[in-house]
């Protein structure tokens, strides 16, 4: 290659890849030419992706470059395609987990939100979110994530809360929205209400605290145990089952409750187990769940005895003031002195624990506003039994979703908190009534005062969040964007948030659009440690996607994490896979650069496959259509990690360990026309694979495709690669298969006796058949150029040399007369363990096509393959068989 050469391909193309400038490149170059922003176009089809909206509470991390790469792909791959896509960005308010950020500044800062006020209290949090959500549009950029940022969402822009006012109104005039006093699981450091599904549940090493209250009238006493003694200060009766005979006759009378010295009665309740402890139960109507129910069945009080931080308040009486567990210490000791606890037993049990804040929840009574969840399950649970069905995949997780609905209880949607979407209830300070109301109250239509006061409390984050498929294209109103995007797709995440999220998407959007808001949910599961470990804080195992593109490069990142991947299952995150990747990426850019250094002076037009092709150039194209077809069918059954393989085998192994090697005869002849067919080939097996790894590894692909030869601006709209059957061609993948075993062959017993790919030796190939002979002598150009025999002979007929190493491949036997070199006895060890595997591959065949149930289920051309691959390792056995006869013999 002369000097101007070199110096032309450095200009297109440097000696190494170099990621950071490629990615702030063209992302800026796709971003320029709006290839992402979407257009409702009639004549496409749409695609729409709603990205997960992610917490403007710090960084993305590596459980957020998995989900949003996995939509990348699709929506790329389906820009190809044709689609009209949308992959809609967008970020979530979240409020207990902002807010805690922002209040845990504020304490650095020695201050409070109490200090600062409501509205200074905002702002704050308003200056938090912006930071944070330029942080995660950097990242989506480092990604190479293909969003259309003209369509950019948050949860609390104005759209978006008109939305959340209007489903949360008309819920309300439909009845499904109410507000009461109920049990709710009370989080006393956020000092806020929890829904059910934000509690996580611990086994926790307790104990049962046996008590004796003792009867009103001295006749005795009733035994009860708890694992929380410091609520009996709320007692307000004793249960019983109405059918235990131990108990009949002291139902209605009373105990005393002891500390407090209030009387209180023995009811009958079939929520007893007569079975479980002494068969008679304490009950705490104002912080027991169950214990409430069976006080309104009962007429009970209900007595509140701690306060919103977990304190003891004025009706615990002498413990007023002290925390709840120092409370359980002392109401203990107390009542262990006075005879009334005298049995305590260790006892293992879960109890519930704040998901934000690791606190210990605490059931509780306090007036809050609910979602009756029972008429929006029934809707979901007619929709699963229906055609229009959510599809989940993996379709295991449809289960885990239907029992959760069909054991739905109702939702508690107030937080008491300042950041998030305020309850649009208004009450009036004079008459006391309350209006609910899309638009803000100024007078009260009752008594038309102007004294009204909002609702302080917010609605939970999973609130607007449920709405977020259809929101964020413009509903209430029936937009353009909405009427054409939506339902969206597909959705993509994890498995963990499909009680929080999914669910309530599935619920709202058959609620207020008549649809379900997406085609199907993707689930994926998180990513662990190379240990198998949880990525956490605590461990310090965290891993910043931002670190491993810095080192490694965006491509070489996703690439793990796609092929990383099964639908529905955790994966660990290695840095050598990540490594291994980037190395990936160098031998596809080698490959490419040597492609470049061939084709000086070659343009698009000169693309011409109508010459003669040998076999190489037949056998590429034709394993080229069959990848085509794998990654576009596994793509669709969102098996990237089968995509990713079937990608990284072909081009890795097929593309450039054998032809590129095998294309440098032709391209290092003098035989201008296979020149030039050997360059067409070459240019359209390059194009046409940097189309399929695109979605995977947009940078590098982008890269290399504008350096060669092309029509149009970008990868990124360019066509998806169609399957073109004029290529595909058995004889010649047979044909080349048999070559290649040849050359493997050939060099694996060079590598045994030590004998280096320089030395020349002598080749002798012994066919099987006429069609094999044909093949072989057809390939001996190559077999010369890959086994460099100083003399090759390829018959039929053929008397075995004595002293040669020998190896069977499909249809012939070769020999290498390796005079000197062969040790007899070595030979015979070789065969004898080839004939061993040889031996396990026919059993392993026979069981599989003596297996009833393999022969119902699997396709009569799986059968026909395995068939064929016995008949071939039974041909081998015996060709090894007669081998190691004549070296005996010998």
């Amino acid at each position: 290659m002369s000097t101007e050469q070199q110096q032309e391909l450095e200009n297109v193309l440097p000696k190494n890849f170099d990621p950071k400038t490629a990615e702030a490149k063209w992302y800026r170059y796709w971003i320029e030419q709006q290839f992402f922003k979407a257009e409702r176009d009639p004549q496409k089809k749409p695609y729409t992706i709603v990205i997960p909206p992610p917490n403007v509470t710090g960084k993305l991390h590596l459980g957020h470059a998995l989900d949003t790469t996995l939509q990348d792909i699709l929506t790329r791959t389906k820009r190809m395609q044709g689609y009209s896509t949308l992959f809609l960005p967008g970020m979530d308010h979240a409020g207990i987990a902002t807010q805690a950020k922002v209040e845990a500044n504020l304490r650095e800062e020695g201050i409070s939100r109490y200090d600062l006020g409501r509205e200074k209290f905002l702002e704050k949090v308003w200056e938090w979110k912006h930071v944070y959500a330029n942080h995660i549009r950097e990242q989506w950029e480092k990604l190479g994530l293909a969003l259309d940022y003209t369509r950019e969402r948050f949860t609390m822009d104005e759209g978006l809360s008109r939305a959340v006012r209007e489903v949360f109104v008309r819920l309300y005039e439909k009845g499904l929205i109410y507000r009461g006093n109920r049990i709710i699981n009370w989080d006393p450091v956020a000092r806020t209400a929890l829904s059910d599904i934000e509690v996580i549940y611990k086994e926790v090493k307790g104990a049962l605290h046996h008590l004796r209250y003792p009867l009103v009238d001295g006749s005795g006493y009733i035994e009860v145990a708890t694992t929380r003694p410091e609520t009996m200060l709320g007692d307000t009766a004793v249960a019983v089952h109405p059918d235990d005979e131990r108990y009949k006759h002291l139902v209605g009378k009373y105990v005393v409750l002891p500390i407090v010295g209030r009387h209180i009665p023995i009811v009958a309740d079939e929520y007893v187990d007569p079975e479980f402890g002494s068969g008679a139960v304490k009950i705490t109507p104002a912080h027991d769940p169950n214990d409430f129910e069976v006080g309104l069945r009962h007429n009970l009080e209900q007595i509140v005895v701690m306060d919103e931080t977990g304190t003891m308040n004025e009706q615990a009486g002498p413990y007023q003031g002290l925390d709840r567990f120092a409370c359980r210490k002392q109401i203990i000791k107390d009542l262990t002195e006075q005879g009334v606890m005298f049995k305590i037993e260790e006892h293992i049990h879960q109890v519930g624990h704040s998901e934000r804040t690791d606190a210990v929840v605490e059931p509780y009574l306090s007036t809050q506003w609910f979602v009756k969840m029972q008429p929006l399950a029934d809707q979901a649970l007619a929709s699963a039994a229906s055609e229009q069905s959510v599809k989940f995949v993996p379709e295991r997780f449809k289960n885990n979703y239907l029992r959760w609905i069909e054991n739905i209880r109702d939702w508690c949607i107030s937080r008491q908190l300042w950041w998030g979407h305020r309850i649009p209830a208004w009450y009036c300070q004079d008459c006391g009534e309350m209006v609910v109301s899309r638009d803000d109250v100024s007078e009260c239509p009752h008594c038309h005062s102007h004294r009204l006061e909002q609702d302080n409390d917010v609605l939970d984050t999973w609130f607007s969040s449920g709405l977020w498929p259809f929101s964020t294209l413009g509903w209430p109103d029936e937009t353009e964007d909405f009427k054409y995007f939506y339902p969206t797709n597909v959705l993509v995440t994890g498995y963990d948030i499909i009680f929080f999220w999914v669910a309530r998407m599935i619920f709202t959007g058959l609620e207020f659009t008549g649809q379900n808001p997406f085609e199907t949910v993707l689930i994926h599961g998180i990513i662990r440690d190379s240990e198998g470990r949880k990525m956490s804080k605590s461990l310090g195992n965290g891993v910043d996607p931002m670190e491993v593109i810095e080192k490694y490069g965006a491509d070489a990142l996703r690439f793990t994490l796609a092929t990383g991947n099964s639908p529905g299952n955790d994966q660990r995150f290695y840095w050598e896979k990540v490594e291994s990747n980037r190395n990936f990426a160098n031998k596809i850019w080698n490959a490419s650069r040597f492609a470049l250094m061939n084709l000086s002076g070659f343009r698009y037009e000169d693309i011409d496959l109508t010459g003669e092709l040998n076999i190489a150039d037949k056998w590429i194209l034709s394993r080229l259509q069959a990848t085509i077809a794998d990654v576009t069918r596994l793509i669709d059954a969102y098996e990237f990690g089968e995509a990713g393989r079937v990608l990284y085998n072909f081009i890795w192994d097929d593309l450039c360990d054998w032809y590129i090697e095998m294309a440098k005869l032709p391209l290092y002849g003098e035989d201008p026309a296979a020149k030039k067919t050997t360059q067409s080939v070459l240019v359209t097996v390059l194009d046409q694979t940097l189309r399929l790894l695109h979605p995977f590894m947009p940078f590098i692909t982008e890269e290399i495709w504008q350096a060669l030869p092309h029509q149009g601006t970008s990868l990124t709209i360019a066509q998806w690669p169609q399957v073109d059957q004029q290529w595909l061609n058995p004889d010649a993948e047979a044909e080349m298969g048999l070559l290649m075993e040849v050359i493997r062959s050939v060099r694996n017993i060079r590598a045994e006796v030590n004998v280096p790919m320089s030395k020349k030796i002598e080749l002798l190939i012994k066919a099987s058949d006429q069609v094999t002979l044909a093949r072989l002598t057809q390939s001996r150009e190559y077999l010369i150029r890959f086994c460099n025999p100083e003399r090759l002979e390829i018959t039929d007929q053929l008397t075995p040399p004595e002293k040669a190493m020998s190896a069977v491949v499909s249809g012939a036997e070769l020999f290498l007369p390796l005079a000197g070199l062969v040790d007899l006895e070595q030979e015979v060890k070789r065969l004898e363990k080839e004939l061993a595997t040889l031996h396990a591959e026919v059993e392993r065949i026979e069981k599989k096509l003596n297996n009833p149930g393999f022969i119902a289920k699997a396709p009569e051309k799986v059968i026909a393959e395995e068939k064929a691959k016995m008949a071939d390792y039974m041909e081998k056995r015996e060709k090894v068989l007669a081998r190691l006869a004549e070296l005996k013999e010998a």
